[in-house]
């Protein structure tokens, strides 16, 4: 199903974010969880890249499984470190002739071993150059929707991390959707005042297209540490971290407060009438249904 078709329901979406595993068996078990979340019929589901697309074989296998076997229709990322147009036209005419209908468009991160890494190494160097050739395709009548593939972007709550700059963020941003962008599916954040406030200042400066609000529950301390890593200085609230505080050493404890929280969290943006939900999973179903359950979806 087009993004377009999903997010023009009178409901705002809910869909779940996983990346592909490294080992076969992991792999297969992925699997199997994604195709279990069909009996909550999510939205659709995203499939992520590895840093410097490392992953970006197992990425198509498994967007193209999950669409010829489920009924979820995928969203797989497509990022543009290292990659030429030929490269990116084949992908695309792949995941047109299995009929993916939508793209995740990203810059992304470069490889872990890189960190000069050389971005003229491939012909893009930002999202909005990858969503404008995304669009190109589009126009050249490859897919068989007649309106190409639904195209999204990043967004980012708490600021990138690459432009501390929050006025000139905004006019990347703006540089997207004028290349083509359909939908926004934002970075995790823990504070929902900072997605009412980057809604609204997208707004203010002519961004009129839906956002989705990605949500990631705090599972274990350790993973608390992870996420302030990969989002490069998550902000965490004292509301939060005192409820961690209170589980202390008790893991189990922890995943509870972290998942009730989490659930505030969406309770809160659906009722401010977000577009969507869209839940970072860590390939941990258990904690994915919880939250679903506690929605009343």
């Amino acid at each position: 199903m087009h993004i377009l078709d999903i997010l023009s329901s009178p409901k705002p979406s809910l869909s779940f974010e996983f990346f592909p595993p490294r080992a076969q068996a992991a792999w297969e078990e992925l699997y199997e969880t994604i195709r279990n979340l069909e009996t909550l019929s999510p939205s659709f589901v995203s499939v992520t890249y590895g840093a410097g697309g490392s992953t970006r074989e197992l990425t198509h296998d498994l967007v193209l499984r999950i669409r010829q076997t489920t009924n979820i229709p995928p969203v797989p990322h497509l990022t543009c470190v290292g990659h030429t147009r030929d490269e990116i036209d084949a992908i695309l005419t792949r995941y047109a002739d299995a009929g993916v209908s939508n793209i995740l468009a990203l810059r992304g991160d470069p490889p872990k071993d890189q960190p000069n890494y050389d971005w003229s190494q491939g012909d893009f160097l930002f999202a909005a150059d990858l969503v404008a050739h995304i669009r190109k395709f589009n126009e050249s009548g490859r897919h068989p929707d007649p309106r190409g593939f639904g195209i999204g972007v990043a967004g980012f709550p708490e600021g990138h991390p690459a432009t501390p700059n929050r006025v000139a963020e905004l006019d990347y941003m703006k540089a997207k959707v004028d290349a083509g962008a359909d939908y926004i599916c934002t970075q995790l954040f823990f504070d929902n005042h900072d997605f009412f406030d980057y809604r609204e200042r997208c707004e203010l400066a002519g961004i009129h297209i839906p956002i989705t609000a990605g949500i990631m529950p705090v599972t274990s301390t350790g993973s608390m540490k992870r996420m302030a890593e990969l989002a490069a200085g998550a902000r965490y609230p004292a509301k939060l971290i005192k409820a961690l505080a209170r589980a202390k050493s008790n893991p189990e404890a922890v995943e509870r407060a972290g998942i009730h929280y989490a659930a505030q969290q969406c309770a809160e943006l659906l009722d401010a009438s977000v577009a969507g939900i869209h839940l970072y999973t860590l390939n941990k179903s258990h904690t994915t249904r919880q939250i679903y359950a506690s929605l009343g979806l």
